[in-house]
């Protein structure tokens, strides 16, 4: 079993800051890539940022020079760091990993967490 557990999402004024995490647990080889998606109400959900295992990263072009993706691997986190905060950034956020298992021999499979919402008022 390998669970994505997120936290942070909440209110923001625009212009202000939230951080997200991500957390994943359970049984697992290795984290290739980990990376947060954006989904709004009557939205197609879309990538935000991915973080290789090496620290290589990719951003949407909506959020580039505003977000910051970062991790952790002893703790197996991944962060948004979220400053200049737009109306058009409410969504809500759902963190993604590739994840290597073992069972006799290294499966990768993708995982995905329940979501954490951010709301951004003007």
């Amino acid at each position: 079993q390998v669970q994505l557990v997120e936290s942070g999402g909440d209110l923001a004024q625009a212009g202000g800051s939230l951080r997200l995490s991500c957390a994943a647990s359970g049984n697992f080889f290795s984290i290739p890539v980990m990376g947060w998606y954006q989904q709004a109400p009557g939205k197609q959900r879309e990538l935000v940022a991915l973080i290789t295992s090496d620290g290589s990263t990719n951003y949407a072009d909506s959020v580039k020079g505003r977000f910051t993706i970062s991790r952790d691997n002893a703790k197996n986190t991944v962060y948004l760091q979220m400053n200049s905060l737009k109306p058009e950034d409410t969504a809500v956020y759902y963190c993604n990993a590739q994840i290597t298992t073992v069972r006799g021999s290294l499966t990768l499979n993708n995982y995905w967490g329940q979501g954490t919402q951010v709301t951004v008022s003007s």
